[in-house]
């Protein structure tokens, strides 16, 4: 039998069946199918494609969905086939932090690079480290002819952007961001989300309070700021927000590979 199956109506065909092994490709939706096949009794098995692809009678050339389910179908009988962990939800919430920031850093390298090769048109060739690309494209931009100005500064506005957006996706995962309780075009924070890792959030909290009680007796920027957020917001606002801007710090030193040095 080959049913072609509406994707409405995959799940009430297979709750409808006595509990047996469901074996599928671990691709896009897979574990959200997976978790839903395991909860009405089913043993699922995911495989990784190119595990399956062997499989395929018809070859690369005959691909097509009842060719891909009789590969599954002899892979998933293999005694010796490896299978891919199911994820849970939070698993899975976690992996989109990582894989939004991976696009956030894309695109900057991109752009990046869309920066120098406009610039080679005009003779400018800079080398492909993004410090120095920031810094040298910027100096010439007053200099440049009808909208080279205009262009290359929205792309260096836009570096700027996803630059702070990364470091914001990493403080995201630690969970010291506010939750959002936003309706009807009106913003409200809460309090920290204490998503991701409690630990690594517990030291850099611990950390904020040595920074905040150390504070009143230093007289450079950052403890200076630290008193002031203390007196205008509270204690735990101000523990909060110097936890998250040690983080960007840390990201920062980690990411450009610099030692960080304290403001005088």
């Amino acid at each position: 039998m080959r049913p072609s199956v509406p994707r409405a109506k995959l799940l009430e065909l297979i709750v409808s069946l006595p509990p047996c092994t469901v074996g599928m490709a671990a691709c896009s939706g897979a574990h959200h199918w997976a978790r839903l096949f395991a909860a009405h009794g089913h043993t699922v098995r995911l495989m990784a494609p190119k595990f399956v692809a062997p499989y395929r009678l018809s070859g690369k050339r005959g691909k097509n969905d009842a060719a891909d389910a009789a590969a599954i179908c002899e892979a998933v009988q293999r005694p010796n086939m490896p299978v891919v962990p199911v994820k849970s939800i939070d698993q899975q919430s976690r992996l989109m932090v990582h894989r939004a920031r991976q696009g956030f850093v894309e695109q900057r390298t991109a752009t990046l690079n869309r920066v120098r090769g406009l610039l080679s048109e005009l003779g400018i060739v800079l080398p492909p480290k993004a410090a120095t690309v920031k810094r040298e494209a910027a100096s010439p931009l007053e200099d440049l002819p009808g909208h080279a100005n205009l262009v290359i500064g929205d792309l260096l506005s836009e570096i700027h952007r996803l630059d702070e957006r990364s470091v914001r996706q990493f403080c995201a995962w630690l969970g010291l961001v506010p939750g959002q309780y936003s309706s009807g075009g009106k913003t409200r924070l809460g309090r920290i989300t204490k998503a991701g890792d409690a630990f690594l959030r517990s030291l850099l909290v611990m950390g904020a309070r040595a920074v905040l009680n150390a504070a009143p007796g230093k007289h450079d920027s950052i403890s200076r700021w630290a008193v002031q957020l203390a007196e205008r917001r509270g204690y735990w606002r101000a523990v909060a927000a110097i936890a998250a801007k040690n983080a960007r710090l840390a990201w920062a030193a980690l990411t450009k590979a610099e030692r960080f040095v304290v403001p005088a």
